[in-house]
């Protein structure tokens, strides 16, 4: 579906500029330009991917392409807003079930804003799509797709050099992950301090390349440019340790989110049952099943990887409590609208901060408990990774 205008065609005009002037006051006229420059490509149009496509497309970038096989289902027109007839009385159209998800969307996206190339990719077989496809765009976005489906698109973007986000949310929890790497720059614009910024190592992931003052009027504002390290999902999601400042701190380690050994968990997860270890998705590909709270075998196999991957990293087993498993895998499969908003609105945001490259992005795990209302954040790479970052900086 093409817009009714082409951001990428001229300069940005005076009404692209009244349109999106509270934005622009937020992030600055340079970020708003490379924004409506950007084309997007989003993986999976459920819940949550419906909240990232709304905020990306009315914040103005140049295209969006959808790439999703699957077709409508009746759980679908619950949870998902752009899939209501715009002819229909009813709240929810059921004659769009069966249809594909995406086509049947993507005129409700478009006409959020008419400047936004709205696409829907309908060879939408992603074992297909080869380094090529996913070079075309800016940032590749993959939501609630199954752990070896991740790792072949975080494989992919990262030998086409394109920023990659993984996020997916089940029931009351969810998460977000970031691989913008190996590396990311940007620059921080600031008043200077009483003390000088130094450049070099920051964190044990972030350095600082270099520093620029000028003097405006009576103030000093200087620009610091930045750069973050990105490990790739297999080895930042799957096996990384926690930062040293938490396994130095039982303190810390005790505020540690016990999500985060349920996700870990759900990523690894196969079935104790040789004949059940696989399921056929939506999207019509072959995946994990996911455990089921109602299957004694999953339930035991779950609860034994959960408290493993607990162990792993270094947390105290009282955190980890058979509530929280239970309340977990209550979740798996389900979408609550109002966790998907946050998720979907906090990687959106995160996504226009790393094309504006004005704001420090994730870094790079977001891990959020919809329970207790807190999103924690974890920076979670190989020791080999932060090393080799350490020695280079």
């Amino acid at each position: 579906m093409e817009p009714s205008q082409n951001n990428d065609s001229t300069a940005i005009s005076e009404d692209e500029i009244a349109l999106y002037d509270r934005q622009i006051r937020l992030w600055g006229l340079q970020a708003q330009e490379k924004i409506r420059k950007a084309s997007i490509l989003l993986l999976t149009l459920r819940a949550l991917g419906t909240e990232i496509a709304k905020n990306l497309v009315l914040a103005g970038i140049s295209s969006l392409t959808i790439l999703d096989s699957a077709p409508v289902s009746a759980a679908d027109l619950g949870a998902q807003f752009f899939l209501s007839s715009q002819q229909s009385e009813l709240p929810q159209d059921e004659s769009a079930i069966g249809k594909n998800r995406a086509i049947v969307a993507a005129p409700a996206i478009q006409k959020l804003n008419p400047r936004v190339a709205v696409r829907v990719d309908e060879e939408a077989d992603l074992e297909k799509k080869g380094d090529a496809f996913f070079a075309q765009f800016d940032v590749i976005i993959a939501t609630d797709l199954d752990t070896d489906a991740l790792e072949r698109v975080n494989d992919a973007a990262r030998r086409v050099g394109k920023p990659f986000y993984a996020a997916g949310v089940g029931g009351m929890y969810g998460f977000i992950f970031a691989d913008l790497g190996p590396h990311h720059e940007y620059v921080i614009q600031r008043d200077a301090g009483n003390l000088a910024t130094k450049t070099g190592p920051e964190t044990p992931t972030r350095s600082v390349l270099s520093v620029r003052t000028k003097k405006e009027g009576p103030r000093i504002v200087e620009s610091v440019t930045k750069r973050e390290l990105y490990s790739p999902f297999q080895t930042s999601c799957l096996s990384a340790k926690l930062p040293q400042e938490y396994t130095k701190s039982k303190r810390r380690l005790r505020g540690v989110t016990p999500v985060l050994s349920c996700l870990r968990a759900l990523w690894s997860f196969s079935s104790p049952s040789e004949t059940a270890t696989t399921t056929t998705t939506e999207n019509g590909t072959t995946a994990r099943r996911l455990p089921r709270q109602d299957n004694r075998e999953d339930l035991a196999a779950f609860t034994q990887l959960a408290m493993a991957k607990h162990a792993e990293l270094g947390l105290p087993p009282e955190t980890l409590t058979p509530e929280v498993i239970r309340r977990f895998l209550q979740g798996v499969g389900c979408e609550i609208a109002p966790v998907t908003a946050v998720l979907g609105g906090q990687l959106a945001q995160d996504v226009i901060n790393v094309l504006g490259r004005t704001q420090q992005p994730v870094q790079n795990v977001v891990v959020f408990d919809g329970d207790k209302m807190e999103a924690q954040m974890y920076a979670l790479h190989p020791e080999a990774d932060v090393d080799g970052a350490n020695g280079g900086a």
